[in-house]
């Protein structure tokens, strides 16, 4: 239980971070990038939320909102993967033709 409040707050650091730096920056790209990221920390931070519940109480209310979490958690997971990886190649590239200026 112990592991999972730390993954709990270590995701939702990382998502504060991304968060900050996606607004920080200029790069209209790298802001998506970035923004993705973030995504994934979040849906880190809802998915493990809702694990951590199973280990708290076992109601029926509780294994179904948990099951809503996890879904949802681990659906923004997929989805943030999924954006991350298409807005990576045009991010190295705006940085790269950024650092030529």
């Amino acid at each position: 239980m112990y592991a999972f409040v730390f993954l709990i707050v270590v995701s939702f650091i990382f998502y504060i971070v991304y968060k900050v730096r996606s607004v920080r920056t200029n790069r209209p790209i790298e802001k998506r990038w970035l923004s993705a990221k973030s995504s994934i920390a979040l849906g880190l931070f809802v998915g493990f939320f809702g694990i951590n519940q199973l280990f708290l109480r076992q109601t029926t209310v509780t294994y179904i909102i948990a099951a809503l979490f996890i879904l949802v958690g681990f659906g923004s997971v997929w989805a943030g993967w999924k954006a991350y990886r298409h807005y990576l190649p045009y991010a190295i590239s705006e940085a790269e033709e950024l650092d030529k200026k």
